[in-house]
C-alpha cells in the first residue's frame, strides 16, 4: 500500500439515483480493503433498502439524513455516524435540501458497483421505467433490493 491524497473536488464522480458518489480512495493491504466515497445526495425520494455485500459507515459532514437500517429509522445531523452491516437491508433519505456524506465500505466491491450503476442506469427517467436495469446492475454486484 502507498499513501494516498486526494484534494477537495477531486476524485472519480458516479452519479447515481441516490446522489454523486465520488471515489476517493480504494485501500488493498495485507490487512484487508476498504473504499472511501464522498456522497452529495439531493433531497429525492427515499430509495427502496437495498442489500448490500459490504458493510458500510455513513459519517454526514452536511445537511440530515434519516438513515433506514433494517427497518429502524435514525435521524442523522452533521457528526452522526451510521454504521450498516453486511447483508442489512438498508437506504437513507435527505432531510432538506441536500445533504454531504462521508461512506467507507468494506472490500473493494462498492466503487465497481457505482460505476456499473452510473454507466447502465439513466437518470433522466423514472425510476419504473429503469428498473430492469437496476435489477441487472445490482444482480452482477451482488446486491439486491429489499424484499424483491
Amino acid at each position: 500500500m502507498s499513501t494516498v491524497h486526494v484534494r477537495p473536488g477531486e476524485g472519480r464522480h458516479h452519479s447515481m439515483i441516490d446522489g454523486d458518489h465520488i471515489a476517493k480512495a480504494a485501500v488493498r493491504d495485507a490487512g484487508g480493503a476498504f473504499e472511501v466515497f464522498e456522497v452529495v445526495a439531493p433531497a429525492a425520494p427515499m430509495a427502496p433498502p437495498h442489500v448490500s455485500p459490504w458493510s458500510g459507515v455513513l459519517f454526514l459532514l452536511e445537511g440530515r439524513i434519516t438513515a433506514l437500517v433494517d427497518g429502524t429509522p435514525y435521524d442523522v445531523e452533521p457528526g452522526g455516524l451510521v454504521v450498516v452491516p453486511a447483508g442489512t437491508p438498508a437506504t437513507f433519505g435527505v432531510v432538506g435540501a441536500s445533504a454531504r456524506l462521508l461512506a467507507i465500505t468494506s472490500g473493494d466491491g462498492a466503487g465497481r458497483f457505482f460505476a456499473d450503476f452510473a454507466a447502465s442506469v439513466p437518470l433522466d427517467r423514472p425510476v419504473e421505467e429503469s428498473m430492469a436495469a437496476i435489477l441487472s446492475v445490482t444482480g452482477r454486484h451482488g446486491v439486491a433490493l429489499a424484499g424483491a
